[in-house]
């Protein structure tokens, strides 16, 4: 290869990033009000699903740890992130005066806060905005008036140190004439502070750990072999991956102390730190899979990545004059002296996923009927996160169904 080969990668970067404020350790939610009062911000609004709101084990810490500064509960988020739910956490907000968002839960309860954040600082009807979404898949984030959002997370997807949102509308809020998904993103929408809590996340149960773990230790993965990697997400991805793979084999066992589910946590904020930038960020291609499954099937993102993410790998480690970067992941993944560093990789992340339980062959999901993705591997090859792909990488539509033919 020669200085000019495209698929080297260029040594020069810029690295700019505004974190949130972390917060991390057993009981840290006895702390939201103490952060609230360091940012001056009197009155929270705590947004969940009606599952999180109501089991006392999760809630309930978040109440007293938010003391007087708690202005209200609003539990009706879903999975689907709606924009009418978040429209109604709109209209939630101004009735109880709240100042901030506190987002409780998994990356769905963050999403419809940050959706919320945007509305009420925009000076435009709801008609407006819901044409505007329907036209362009996202809504016009205002310069100034964001809603602060403090982050408390309860799974392992790793959405809490993000700028984006994914946002669903359906015909029956009254918004649209058809089912429609988008998103938004901007560097306002970074959390103000975010609360890593294991005590908090021990409460979730099994299944929804599982596949919010392959999630989030994706974005470990695809940091590394990203085209827009650093040194800096290079070196964050790898620990993380290393803490990732820790917690997981321990969870794999059963183990369900606090000292498993602090390790767990700790993979989860390095291997986010850094990836979702003001000008971009490092998910890749098997988050493109993820949405393209996701979206045609309506599976959970965490269980469609456990499925694809070994072929995925495979298939980027034999692309030739493609640096997946073989090398520094196996390292990660503590099978560096393997002879083949892209096998090796691909059976140890079989492993991890396999000692999860979580499946391993798209003809087990349900909504998956039959072996035809021709539609979808459309839908991936034109998904956003694709750019971010390796260097030399130059998929095709076929390429794309020859992997999910695999996976079936």
């Amino acid at each position: 290869m020669t200085a000019n080969d495209p698929t080297l990668r260029d040594p020069a970067f810029r690295f700019e990033y505004h974190p949130a404020t972390i917060r991390f350790g057993a009981g840290c939610a006895d702390d939201l009000e103490s952060e609230l009062e360091a940012l001056d911000l009197e009155r929270a609004l705590v947004v969940c699903g009606s599952t999180v709101g109501s089991t006392p084990e999760v809630i309930d810490p978040v109440r007293e740890g938010l003391g007087d500064r708690l202005a209200g509960v609003f539990n009706e988020t879903t999975p689907d992130k709606r924009l009418g739910t978040a429209f109604d956490g709109l209209d939630r907000l101004e009735a109880e005066g709240a100042d901030v968002l506190v987002s409780l839960g998994g990356g769905s309860s963050l999403d419809v806060a940050k959706a919320i954040s945007v509305l009420a600082a925009s000076d435009r009807s709801r008609d407006r905005i819901a044409e505007e979404f329907a036209q362009t898949g996202t809504i016009d984030v205002p310069d100034d008036g964001l809603v602060p959002i403090v982050a408390v997370p309860t799974t392992l997807a790793g959405a809490d140190l993000s700028t984006g949102a994914g946002i669903t509308a359906a015909p029956d809020s009254g918004l649209v004439d058809e089912e429609l998904g988008g998103g938004i993103s901007d560097p306002g929408l970074m959390p103000t502070a975010a609360f890593y809590d294991p005590e908090l996340v021990a409460t979730t149960p099994d299944s929804i750990l599982a596949g919010s773990a392959m999630n989030g230790f994706d974005k470990g993965l695809e940091t590394i072999y990203a085209a827009n990697a650093t040194p800096v997400t290079d070196a964050t991805a790898r620990h993380g991956l290393e803490k990732f793979e820790d917690g997981l084999e321990a969870f794999g066992r059963d183990e369900r102390d606090v000292e498993t589910f602090e390790t767990l946590l700790e993979g989860l904020l390095l291997v986010q730190y850094g990836i979702s930038r003001p000008d971009g960020t490092t998910l890749s291609v098997v988050h493109a899979f993820g949405h393209g499954l996701r979206d045609a099937y309506d599976l959970q993102q965490g269980v469609a990545h456990a499925v694809v993410v070994p072929h995925v790998l495979r298939y980027l480690f034999e692309q030739e004059g493609v640096d997946a970067r073989a090398g520094l992941l196996a390292n990660a993944l503590g099978v560096g002296e393997a002879a083949d560093h892209g096998a090796a990789v691909v059976n140890r992340v079989a492993e991890l996923r396999d000692e999860l339980g979580l499946p391993f062959r798209l003809r087990d999901l349900e909504p998956v009927a039959d072996d035809e993705f021709g539609d979808v591997a459309e839908a991936i090859l034109a998904d956003g996160f694709m750019a971010n792909a390796p260097p030399g990488l130059d998929p095709t539509a076929a390429e794309i169904e020859g992997v999910l033919e695999e996976a079936w």
